[in-house]
């Protein structure tokens, strides 16, 4: 039986009718044409539908509808300030840090959520922050190096990280 849900999506209160079982990423997909957040293994194993959820990140393909009333929740849609490229995407582009680019948004929404609560982390603490997103292309060297800089660089300007 559908019902109605509220939560704050990408800083906008909204509700939805959804079945509670759903899963969020075809929430997102389907009905709200959020295609950024990626559909890939719909099973927790690949961290291409990567989401922030009360600012963690979250699968979303196994993520139900129920489980986000009340929360919040940004999508890689979200993640631009006021239309403008955060440091974090521009660093993913100057580092070249990706290729195919199907992992990209799970990535950016994984370091996001490190950079927010850590503004310098170690090269271990990214690589465990984005252990949960596989990357087929890249060996993720550019993908560290890209939340290194952008690390460095809010540091060396005295900017709050706002990934």
């Amino acid at each position: 039986m559908k019902k109605v849900f509220s939560f704050n999506l990408n800083g906008e209160d909204i509700q939805v009718l959804s079945e509670p079982n759903r899963t969020l990423l075809d929430l997102l997909r389907d009905d709200l044409g959020l295609t950024g957040t990626k559909k890939g293994c719909e099973a927790g194993e690949c961290g291409a539908c990567t989401v922030m959820l009360d600012g963690r990140p979250v699968n979303s393909c196994i993520t139900l509808v129920a489980e986000v009333e009340g929360c919040r929740v940004i999508t890689v849609e979200g993640v631009a300030q006021d239309g403008q490229l955060t440091p974090l995407q521009k660093q993913f582009i100057d580092k070249w840090a990706f290729q195919c680019g199907y992992c990209t948004a799970g990535m950016i929404m994984s370091a996001k959520a490190l950079l927010e609560r850590n503004a310098h982390p170690t090269e271990q603490e990214i690589r465990e922050a984005i252990e949960g997103n596989l990357c087929r292309c890249t060996g993720y060297v550019k993908i560290v190096e890209a939340i290194q800089a952008v690390s460095a660089e809010m540091d060396a300007m005295g900017w709050e990280v706002k990934a």
